[in-house]
């Protein structure tokens, strides 16, 4: 249940907040890059070094979302909170 939750907020993220579409937008494009340097055979040292640049930039891209998404959850229940 929780999953969807989080799904219906993602979908709701992705079509209200800019910053929220914006980092998810760039996690695809890394997403993707990632994918292609892994069909590869064999990856040269600029590669390898692209590719964990990659794997870390992209890390920090989820963990931006999910602070937006754990602070879009907890806002309701502060707020509840108050009254």
């Amino acid at each position: 249940m929780a999953e969807s939750l989080d799904a219906g907020i993602r979908k709701q993220l992705l079509q209200t907040d800019d910053e929220f579409r914006s980092l998810s937008e760039r996690h695809h494009e890394l997403d993707v890059r990632l994918h292609q340097l892994a069909e590869r055979n064999h990856l040269d040292d600029q590669e390898q070094v692209e590719e964990t640049t990659l794997k870390k930039r992209k890390l920090q891209l989820k963990d931006r979302m999910e602070d937006i998404l754990r602070r879009t959850v907890a806002a309701p229940r502060a707020a509840s909170a108050r009254v």
